[in-house]
């Protein structure tokens, strides 16, 4: 997960590239095998100790998923990232607002 916060004028702009494959669960490989389901089913922000953002995706979200925000921040302070798919695999990031 890449992420990165610029403030200016006390708005905090977000931009989040999520490296996920988004499988639907309903796409063959090669050998006619379905390909198992795995897709990003929540994805939150976190600003001081509050939920700024809160995202419930599916099956209809292209791969590695794009997502620009913006939330009233401040500049130096941090917020986090979490992101959950349906196999329960979750990933976390901590970033700084520049």
């Amino acid at each position: 997960m890449r992420v990165k916060a610029k403030e200016k004028n006390g708005i905090v702009a977000a931009k989040l590239l999520i490296k996920h494959p988004m499988e639907t669960g309903r796409r063959k490989d090669k050998d006619g095998n379905l390909i198992p389901s795995k897709h990003l089913t929540t994805v939150t922000l976190d600003y001081k100790g509050e939920t700024v953002f809160d995202a419930h995706m599916g099956t209809g979200v292209s791969k590695d998923p794009y997502i620009s925000i913006s939330f009233t921040g401040v500049k130096g302070e941090s917020f986090e990232v979490n992101a959950a798919d349906n196999t329960g695999e979750t990933a976390k990031k901590t970033v700084k607002i520049k």
